[in-house]
């Protein structure tokens, strides 16, 4: 029986082809219905007819793949040489994030047939080999390099003997070379920059001395990359491209001339016992210059947990910094040159001087973007926010003002559903100049499912909480921005945010805490100095809070409590907490 069976056996020595296509699953989320036409396409125009052309056998395919034999290593390796040029050629003109790339395997080596399919180490260690090839890149066996070496116009990389999962022996690897020889003085041609900022996050580099961990620097490069790619004014160069550079020594300037992109993002990850360290720096690709870095201290009992907190807070750092150097570059732009989105920029560094000539500068950069383009959401909600920032440091709003506002804020939540930017500023106009708290709260949600990690957004989160009367949910927002973006230009926004929430809970101590921390951020912090009067005339500290008050009336030498409740007050503080606020005022000697 034994012999019957073993007869039945048939064996024989090829070459094995394992073809893999890189991040499928991302492509799949992202258009599964598309995926799927493009892949039955390159399957039907490409693969198939490189196979039979170089007389190999599919075997079996995949969802993301297929499996090919070849009685010849040289027509194996030949036709693998041939698709990944023959796709890099298609790919050429598709933007990276939608490009299909490639990862092939190949090696020699015998294999049991049965029914058609193929079985034995031979094909285990070609789907191995497909694994460890980068995106449109080929790895072969050392057998199968020492059988086509010099028979082929391509070269090939030693990558050394790689120890390869479920292999028990470890396996010598090449990286076939597939780029044509350039002339030495011959430079590639930049790839242009997009019409926003662009941004590549590299590969981090594995400093652990731990090549098990080097998933875990991997996966969370993936989760940075993902949370980035959330804000909608950044263009982000995708995974698989960012990790052809994986491995390799990297210089910037190549990076942004071969990417098409102005920043990028680098770092490293190191461990000692249980604990890990991630660094991190944002680059400036036309100036070298490093605009943000910072390190991220965790341990590994959870690292996906770590993943995500190390993501979020990355994202959440140079988010505010990759703005303020776009609107640097907008500033310096020609006026001839200007778009509706440098408007934007120029206007938002107006807003940042926090004065009424300013904010009339702002304004009316604003109306410019939106006369070249009447949907830009976030033009048509910072209208709002401006207003709403120099009513904070002191300065009136006028009833038109606020009835444009409040309209301006509307139509950039019927426009921008998809603009976090847009959707959280409107939200805190309308919840301040308004009183709209419900449609507020929808806005500020939705820009948080599209960009969780935007600070203003959990900053503005907080705000409306607060606003009604719901302090813990407020506190927990506000502390979270101040997280995300410990150094943001705007975070005495995020201090007055925490005083005013501290202040409906009834916690007068650490009201002044935080009102005295955004007074030292932005020093007209009208707002900030009422809830400090407020909470210093509650604490029996009467000489303090009498100096809110000159600091207020020194702000707005017009200010009524009465005046103050009619504009503002009802639509700030909920009827439970305005009456412990109005006595609180006129405890500090402030005018009826």
């Amino acid at each position: 029986m034994e012999s019957r069976g073993q007869a039945r056996v048939e064996r024989r020595l090829a070459a094995i082809l394992a073809v893999d296509v890189a991040g499928y699953s991302r492509l799949m989320e992202a258009d599964e219905e598309g995926t799927l036409f493009a892949l039955r396409a390159l399957r039907r125009d490409l693969a198939d007819p490189k196979i039979a052309e170089h007389r190999g056998r599919i075997v079996k395919t995949t969802g993301d793949g297929l499996l090919a034999e070849f009685a010849s290593v040289v027509d194996a390796v030949r036709c693998a040489v041939d698709l990944q040029r023959a796709m890099a050629e298609r790919n050429a003109d598709i933007p990276p994030a939608k490009r299909i790339e490639f990862r092939i395997g190949i090696h020699q080596g015998d294999i049991i047939v049965e029914d058609g399919d193929i079985f034995g180490d031979g094909v285990n260690l070609a789907a191995r080999l497909e694994g460890l090839a980068e995106p449109s890149g080929i790895c072969v066996s050392g057998r199968v390099h020492a059988d086509v070496a010099g028979k082929l116009d391509v070269g090939f990389e030693d990558l050394g003997e790689q120890q390869l999962k479920n292999i028990s022996r470890p396996v010598r690897v090449f990286r076939a070379q597939l780029g044509a020889p350039k002339p030495a003085a011959e430079t590639p041609s930049a790839l242009p920059l997009p019409d926003k900022p662009s941004i590549a996050v590299l590969p981090f580099q594995n400093m652990t001395g731990d090549a098990e961990q080097e998933y875990f620097v991997d996966g969370m490069v993936e989760e940075i990359t993902t949370a980035i790619s959330r804000l909608p004014w950044l263009f982000v160069i995708a995974r698989n491209s960012s990790f052809t550079y994986k491995g390799k020594a990297i210089d910037v300037k190549q990076v942004a001339r071969e990417l098409g992109v102005r920043y990028v993002l680098e770092g490293s990850v190191r461990k000692a016992g249980n604990r890990v360290r991630i660094t991190g720096q944002l680059i400036d690709t036309a100036s070298s210059a490093h605009i943000w870095a910072d390190r991220f201290d965790g341990a590994l009992d959870d690292i996906f947990e770590l993943q995500d907190q190390v993501a979020a807070s990355v994202v959440g750092a140079i988010e505010p910094k990759l703005r303020q150097s776009e609107i640097e570059r907008a500033t310096r732009k020609p006026t001839e040159s200007l778009d509706a989105y440098d408007l934007y920029l120029r206007a938002l560094a107006q807003i940042q001087k926090y004065t009424r000539p300013s904010r009339d500068a702002a304004i009316a950069l604003l109306k410019k973007a939106l006369a070249i383009d009447p949907s830009y959401a976030p033009a048509a909600a910072a209208i709002g926010w401006c207003r709403m920032v120099e009513g904070a440091v002191g300065s009136p709003v006028s009833v038109p003002d606020i009835a444009e506002s409040v309209r301006l804020a509307a139509q950039a939540i019927e426009t921008g559903k998809d603009d976090p930017d847009g959707l959280w500023m409107a939200a805190f106009a309308l919840a301040t100049l308004a009183g709209d708290h419900a449609t507020a709260t929808d806005a500020v949600d939705r820009a948080l499912t599209l960009n969780p990690n935007s600070a203003n957004a959990w900053c503005t989160r907080g705000w409306v909480a607060a606003m009604q009367n719901q302090a813990e949910p407020a506190i927990e927002a506000l502390q979270r921005a101040l997280r995300l973006s410990p150094l943001d230009p705007m975070r005495w926004v995020f201090f007055g945010g925490l005083s005013v929430a501290h202040l409906v809970a009834r916690r007068f101590a650490e009201t002044i805490d935080w009102a005295d921390r955004g007074l030292r951020e932005q020093p007209r912090y009208a707002s900030a100095y009422r809830a400090k009067a407020i909470a210093c005339a509650h604490l029996g500290r009467q000489q303090e809070a009498e100096e809110c008050a000159q600091n207020i009336l020194d702000l707005q030498p017009a200010f009524t409590i009465s005046g103050w409740r009619r504009a503002y007050a009802a639509f700030l503080f909920s009827p439970d907490t305005l009456p412990m606020c109005i006595e609180g005022l006129r405890k500090a000697g402030l005018p009826e």
